[in-house]
């Protein structure tokens, strides 16, 4: 009697509780998009392999006049919407401008990105592993194949080409900066699978400096805390031991964080570092004429000033940031997006500035 009573009040329950938390159909549930990105598909004759390209297209690309610098992503399966998170964040605190964003993933049938990066990353077979050895196809895909493809489909500024992985990506990023360095001219990897068949790396990057060649380009590595940190250390000191002419190297260990959770920090300090913008050294007496009040149309007034060999942007009531040269008539803010273009009569003296931040653009006159 009392069983048959509990199932009576859990079957009334259950029955009001439908009827006051109403149920969605599956054909109500929408999907989430990313604004601005896009799906394209490319088939590989060179690897016999579907590929799904995850695309986000940067702000005021409609501007036909203008040419984009591309990013290329491995894993975007897994990490395409972390790229796209941090790459709006980097950008709107003014570290990045205006770039492509192209994820590279599996097409096809039920794709297993699990065996099919051991297959596309590894440059040869582990004996521990099934698959591997892929590597120089794959590299072969982007070159021959992919590249051409995005750069007939958008506006890209020709060899302004960034590569990001991690993990066994990491090591196909470093196997492409040996074995095709000029293809891109920055690298940003996350804890690399440098232990791959024994550290096959190290051979790659020896059989590279024996041939005496320069690495122009910028690259920047992390590893995790709690990872081989040693092992990776052991590459990056033979790395700088080697003294690469033309190589920007930054690398970096973090703090309490394993091997999947440093992709955020990573690609983020990676990404501020090979994106870092030039910072021209001018002389005061160059900085001086740029001195004086300006004013808009309003009336509002601010105050470049000259300290400590940088110019100063003061607003009343605003504080005061400090100006850096791009050149001699350009200037801009670390961590803001502020960029100030000063304007010049034929004598050449100031007339005043032109100031774009994130959401506008105006102009300020001298005043005095």
């Amino acid at each position: 009697m009392i069983n048959s009573i509990t199932v009576f009040i859990l079957i009334v329950l259950f029955v009001a509780g439908t009827k006051c938390y109403p149920q969605e159909s599956d054909n109500s549930i929408s999907q989430v998009e990313i604004a601005g990105s896009q799906l394209l598909k490319l088939h590989s004759s060179i690897v016999n392999q579907d590929y799904n390209l995850y695309i986000n297209i940067p702000r005021f690309f409609d501007d036909t006049t203008r040419t984009f610098p591309v990013i290329y992503l491995l894993d975007a399966q897994w990490d395409f919407t972390l790229l796209n998170a941090i790459y709006g964040e980097q950008y709107y605190d003014g570290f990045l401008p205006e770039a492509i964003i192209v994820g590279i993933t599996w097409g096809g049938v039920n794709p297993d990105p699990d065996m099919l990066r051991r297959r596309d990353f590894t440059p040869t077979l582990d004996r521990q592993q099934p698959v591997g050895g892929g590597a120089e196809k794959f590299l072969s895909f982007i070159k021959n194949e992919l590249i051409p493809f995005i750069d007939s489909k958008f506006r890209t500024k020709s060899g302004d080409r960034t590569l990001m992985g991690c993990s066994l990506g990491g090591l196909f990023t470093l196997y492409t900066l040996f074995n095709d360095t000029g293809l891109f001219n920055r690298y940003i990897l996350t804890s690399p699978a440098i232990g791959w068949n024994n550290g096959v790396i190290f051979t790659y990057e020896k059989k590279y400096s024996e041939e005496g060649a320069d690495i122009p380009v910028k690259v920047s590595m992390a590893v995790g805390g709690y990872e081989n940190v040693n092992s990776f250390q052991s590459f990056v000191n033979n790395l700088k031991g080697k003294n690469y002419k033309g190589l920007e190297l930054h690398s970096f260990v973090i703090d309490g964080i394993g091997h999947s959770g440093g992709k955020a920090e990573g690609f983020t300090r990676g990404l501020q570092f090979v994106f870092k913008r030039n910072s021209a050294s001018l002389e005061n007496s160059v900085l001086k004429k740029y001195t004086g009040t300006y004013e808009n149309a309003s009336r509002f007034q601010v105050t470049i000033r000259l300290e400590d060999n940088h110019l100063v942007y003061e607003v009343p009531g605003g504080g005061k940031m400090k100006l850096f040269a791009s050149n001699k008539n350009d200037f801009y803010v670390i961590g803001q997006y502020l960029n100030i273009h000063f304007q010049n009569d034929y004598a050449g003296n100031t007339t005043g500035f032109k100031v774009e931040t994130y959401g506008n653009t105006f102009s300020m006159r001298k005043v005095n």
